[in-house]
């Protein structure tokens, strides 16, 4: 969906500046069901290969719920199966049982919230193009969504509690892109302590529109579709011992097993995704502490390395620190460690420093407009300590999601500021920036690398494990 937005910025608003004509009409012609039909063929095959791997590694894949017997022992219950009355479903036990759950959208309260609006995983049900759309949130998917939305046509309404966006992102990237979405024609309510409401009318065209009220007393008008993206809980209801209880997450029953939850029901677990329970171990977005698919993926291996790889990886673990992460807004965000004021608050004022930089993307050079209205692209460096070292990037503008992988690398190496200006500009590239900041020569000159690139060091031999 993002790319499909992309295509779209590009041919309404970047087209014609290089010489193309009928960009915006083309634009208009988008077809949203013949996109949706090959994004959900492309699903299904993506679904297909991972279940040909389980099956190639003689993976028993059971489908259907599992309830925690005892430490050692679920229940699985499938389709059709009635839940928990303890007579039906198979036992499987197990010496070692991971809990990888993950998390759901969640529904705040509010007059008619559940029944008329639709959350993240609704949005790839739609069968056309919104005319108007409230998206109520201020995280990932909030603003995800809205910039897809509004790239492909929408009339877009963005709902946040507070000031703006993404406010635990670094000031510079949340700021920075509230400015874009304001600028692209994103209607943002703010201050508004979300959603009191949803009612369903019609207007005169026959649409089953919507009216949505928030509880700043603010109304939002003849929207089509309300998104909720007000934020995920953990899916751990249904791993309880028996179920006697209401269907809410505060009477969960994981205890039982001896496994712990915290106040927000998180499994809790130690760094090494050990819960409570000697046995039984936890990762992914039901642990509520890295919520990234690649952050899973990775707790994932390191357990399995821990588990079974023998004595040798025996006190593996994956770090939450330093990772690198992209939010596909329009434009895209790239962030890797402490924002500005993280590092503040960690080290104190006085052993930070930023370098920061604002401009132009050269893709919007040619452009016949102010200089003021081309979008622009924002980085930062927040620095650490008397050597320097690089504690935190922050990009928004474009190419920002492909550059961060890379520089999250270095950052997670421990490199210096000095180690980024000794590295050659790619020139012209946005992310030559990175390595161009602040006053050449004025940082310390000191390295984070193991093999120095600094003042023209040699790189040296690598180890061989044979003579050529």
């Amino acid at each position: 969906m993002y790319s499909a937005a992309h295509v779209a910025d590009t041919l309404r608003h970047d087209a014609a500046h290089y010489g193309f004509t009928g960009g915006e009409g083309v634009a208009e012609s988008f077809d949203w069901s013949k996109l949706k039909k090959s994004r959900d063929a492309y699903v299904r095959r993506l679904n297909d290969i991972y279940e040909n791997g389980l099956n190639k590694a003689g993976v028993t894949v059971m489908r259907g719920e599992a309830t925690f017997v005892d430490e050692h022992t679920v229940r699985y219950l499938g389709e059709g199966e009635e839940k928990c009355d303890g007579a039906h479903g198979t036992k499987v036990s197990a010496a070692k049982i991971l809990i990888a759950t993950g998390g759901r959208p969640h529904f705040p309260p509010g007059t008619g919230v559940e029944e008329y609006a639709i959350s993240s995983d609704g949005f790839f049900e739609l069968e056309e193009l919104p005319k108007v759309a409230v998206v109520v949130g201020a995280g990932y998917i909030a603003v995800e969504l809205a910039g897809v939305l509004r790239a492909l046509g929408s009339e877009v309404h963005l709902v946040v509690r507070k000031g703006r966006a993404l406010r635990e992102f670094d000031p510079m990237i949340s700021e920075g892109l509230d400015a874009e979405y304001v600028r692209s024609g994103v209607h943002v309510h703010r201050h508004t302590n979300g959603v009191a409401g949803i009612e369903l009318d019609a207007d005169g065209a026959g649409r089953r529109t919507k009216t949505v009220t928030l509880h700043n007393g603010d109304s939002i008008y003849g929207a089509d579709v309300v998104l909720m993206a007000a934020g995920r809980v953990p899916n751990v209801e249904d791993l309880c011992a028996e179920c006697e209880w209401t269907p809410n997450v505060e009477t969960l029953h994981l205890e039982s097993c001896g496994v712990k939850m915290t106040s927000r029901n998180y499994v809790v677990v130690d760094e090494y995704s050990n819960t409570s329970t000697a046995n039984i171990y936890a990762l992914g977005d039901v642990c509520g502490v890295v919520e990234l698919t690649p952050m899973a993926i990775a707790a994932g291996r390191r357990l399995a390395d821990r588990l079974f790889g023998g004595t040798h990886y025996e006190e593996v673990k994956v770090s939450y620190e330093n990772v690198p992460t992209v939010v596909f807004s329009h434009p895209t965000i790239g962030t890797v460690g402490l924002t500005e004021p993280q590092a503040v608050a960690k080290y104190g004022e006085d052993n930070v420093r930023a370098y920061t930089s604002k401009f132009a993307n050269l893709h919007y050079g040619i452009f016949d407009v102010e200089p003021d209205d081309k979008p622009k692209t924002h980085m930062k460096l927040v620095c650490a300590g008397v050597d320097e070292r690089v504690v935190g990037i922050h990009v928004l503008g474009m190419g920002s999601d492909e550059m961060m992988q890379g520089f999250g690398v270095a950052v997670k190496m421990g490199a210096t500021k000095a180690d980024f200006d000794s590295t050659i500009a790619i020139h012209p590239t946005a992310s030559e920036e990175l390595v161009t900041m602040g006053v050449w020569g004025t940082s310390p000159q000191a390295s984070g690398a193991k093999v120095s690139p600094l003042n023209g060091a040699s790189q040296g031999e690598v180890d061989l494990k044979s003579k050529m």
